[in-house]
Parts: structure tokens; C-alpha cells; sequence
């Protein structure tokens, strides 16, 4: 009895330290967030409208990876062109709030500086996915042709 007790501790413990690695990867990291979005530029010089598509193909791990995903609006209207959450399409960016926060009018003016090719960042708070309670977050963004668009982390 005292083996198959000896046995099992360690095999508990290493179970249990991978569980907590695993729940330590759940969130994206800044640099995991900065390749997604240099990934999604070169989608959307390469064909705007594929790269759209894959952008809101939620099964689409290049785009979509735990609480990463790509985001973009239309520079003209400010209408989402790619959201994960498909009840956005369509609507204006700059009505977007978090709170107080006129998040959406700042990342709509953040990335109406940029000349194109550059990356910006936009500090905010915004609640993790499960959750109702804003944290922070940072978002890369950039403009390329007439698309808006950014990927964001939690700090």
C-alpha cells in the first residue's frame, strides 16, 4: 500500500503542475498579439477580401488563439469588417464604450495618425472573455489600404 501511495504522489504532482502551466498559457501574450496582427497585414496585402473571411472564420487558429483575435473596421464609415463577435459587424467603431471609455473613437483616432505600415498602441481596460469586470489591455494597431485594424493582449 505504501508503493502505490509513493507512486501516485508523484504522478498527482506532475499532473497538477501541468494543469497550472496550462492555465498559466491561457492568455495571449504582447508578442504573440504583435505577430497576429504583422500576420493579418500580410494577409491583407496579399487579398483583402480572403483575408476578411479568415479573420472572422472563428475555427481559424491563425487568427483566433485563446483571447487573441483580429479586429478591423472600414477607415471610410468605421463599420467592423472583422470582429469575433459577429453582433458587431457592421456597427460604427467609435460608438464602442467601456464604461467612460470612448475606446472605439480613440482607437479609430490612434490609427487615423498612422501613415500606413506603422504600428500604434491604445492602452485601455476591458473585461476578459467570462468575465464582467475591465482589466488592462492593450491593443497593436494599424491601417492597411483602407482597413483599421488591431490585435489585443492583457497585461
Amino acid at each position: 500500500m505504501k508503493k502505490m501511495i509513493f507512486t501516485a504522489a508523484p504522478a498527482a504532482a506532475a499532473l497538477l503542475w501541468s494543469v497550472g502551466l496550462i492555465s498559466a498559457q491561457s492568455s495571449g501574450t504582447a508578442a504573440e498579439a504583435r505577430a497576429m496582427l504583422d500576420n493579418a497585414v500580410a494577409a491583407l496585402k496579399a487579398n483583402e477580401v480572403a483575408a476578411l473571411a479568415a479573420f472572422n472564420d472563428k475555427s481559424n487558429t491563425k487568427f483566433h488563439d485563446r483571447d487573441l483575435y483580429v479586429f478591423c473596421y472600414n477607415m471610410t464609415d468605421g463599420k467592423f469588417t472583422a470582429h469575433p463577435n459577429s453582433a458587431t459587424m457592421g456597427t460604427d467603431v467609435r460608438t464602442m464604450k467601456v464604461k467612460d471609455d470612448p475606446l472605439g473613437q480613440r482607437i479609430f483616432d490612434t490609427i487615423n495618425k498612422s501613415s500606413g505600415g506603422d504600428v500604434l498602441t491604445v492602452n485601455y481596460n476591458f473585461a476578459k472573455p467570462g468575465t464582467t469586470e475591465p482589466v488592462p489591455k492593450e491593443s497593436f494597431v494599424t491601417k492597411v489600404g483602407n482597413e483599421g485594424c488591431g490585435v489585443g493582449y492583457y497585461k
